[in-house]
């Protein structure tokens, strides 16, 4: 079984939007695959989505046996903390979690392997070409 978090801007489980920054998001949709499959989700608020820490997103995100990060957005601090904690962060995707899940179990969408400077906290930094609409 894998676990998949999501930057969600709506607590609507798979029909919930991805959010565009996943540190300042309102939830995390935790979608659990098995044999490529959905088995289950879980849509947690975001414990720190009005202040927190370097470390602390990530950090909670592996807490929670997440293996994979999807958000619109992402700083590279982030990047590199999820990163270090094994976990692959996906990033520059939009749209509704049960449209863009399949893409990346289909690998259509890839991880990035290394922190992407241009994908800042500003969220106009995170569009264009490798978004999901």
């Amino acid at each position: 079984m894998i676990r998949i978090a999501f930057a969600s801007e709506t607590s609507e489980g798979l029909e919930g939007i991805i959010a565009q920054h996943f540190g300042r998001c309102p939830f995390y949709t935790f979608v659990d695959i098995e044999d490529g499959m959905v088995k289950d989700w879980l849509v947690v608020p975001n414990p720190a989505a009005d202040e927190h820490s370097p470390g602390q997103i990530p950090q909670f995100i592996a807490e929670q046996g997440a293996r994979i990060i999807v958000a619109g957005g992402m700083g590279p601090r982030a990047q590199e903390w999820f990163l270090k904690l094994g976990v692959k962060p996906f990033i520059r995707v939009s749209g509704k979690i049960k449209d863009v899940l399949p893409l990346i179990l289909k690998g259509e969408i890839e991880p990035i392997t290394t922190p992407d400077k241009e994908c800042d906290k500003k969220e106009e930094n995170c569009e264009g070409e490798g978004h999901h609409r």
